[in-house]
């Protein structure tokens, strides 16, 4: 039998972990080249493992792992595990953001799928997060949400109305809505913006840097942009309401 294959020096986040044994843990992680992966961190949660400091979510790390010699198996075996460093551990919002994208990515990626685009995307807004973001925090939050919708084919074209493909007006408003796509605001709806705004947000997402396009286009409407976006993410998600959005709402009720 030939030696498993073994993948080394991988950019990779963690998304998700979970007990797998008294001692070792499951890995959902987010790689840059070869897209979400299962690992198995045996001994992880010993109190000696090199593993145990390490596997943190919302930190940039640089993965080792075996491929499973079963070309069926989806949970391959962690060999190696380094911090690239850069920033510290967000905290309060942006924590709680953090691990809101994080469930995104585990509701909407499909394993062996590599974005590389959106995982650099990913790091970028983590590094805000990590960061004295100030006001920030919202417009890269519905930046991420419009890259990651526009990476995986969700988003539809924002320069045109989706059922009839004709062309927005700039002063016209519209709305974007899960099972219509983008369609033109009728009387008394809220949240319509001009067809100038989404026109601009449709550029900004065909740049070279999305991310950072998307973030200073979509910043005078982020308000608005922030209840539909996430109508279409629940719709896709297949959820009214993700864990980690009840978790921020039973917070602030507090």
């Amino acid at each position: 039998m030939a030696p498993p294959k073994r993948i080394a020096d991988e950019p990779a986040f963690v998304l998700h972990r979970y007990d797998w044994s008294e001692s070792s843990l499951i890995l959902e992680v987010m790689t840059r080249h070869h897209g979400r992966q299962a690992l198995v961190a045996k001994g992880a949660k010993k109190p000696t493992s090199n593993f145990r400091p390490v596997l943190l979510p919302l930190q940039p790390l640089r993965l080792g792992y075996s491929l499973s010699p079963d070309a069926q198996a989806e949970i391959h075996t962690l060999k190696a595990a380094d911090w690239v460093g850069g920033h510290i551990m967000p905290t309060g919002d942006a924590l709680l953001s953090g691990y809101y994208l994080n469930e995104l990515l585990m509701r909407l990626l499909a394993r062996d799928d590599p974005h590389p685009g959106l995982f650099d995307a990913y790091a970028a807004v983590v590094r805000v997060l990590a960061s004295e973001h100030g006001d920030a925090l919202q417009p890269v939050l519905r930046a991420f949400e419009l890259v990651l919708l526009r990476e995986l084919g969700l988003l539809p074209a924002l320069d045109q109305q989706t059922a009839t493909l004709t062309p927005l007006s700039p002063k016209r408003l519209y709305v974007l809505v899960p099972e219509g796509g983008l369609r033109e605001a009728q009387a008394q709806e809220r949240g319509g913006l001009p067809g100038a705004w989404w026109l601009a947000l449709q550029r900004a997402l065909d740049e070279p840097a999305p991310l950072a396009a998307t973030l200073r286009a979509s910043a005078d409407g982020t308000a608005e942009l922030k209840h539909q976006l996430r109508a279409l993410l629940h719709y896709h998600c297949g959820s009214r309401t993700l864990r980690t959005r009840q978790l921020m709402i039973d917070l602030q009720n507090l």
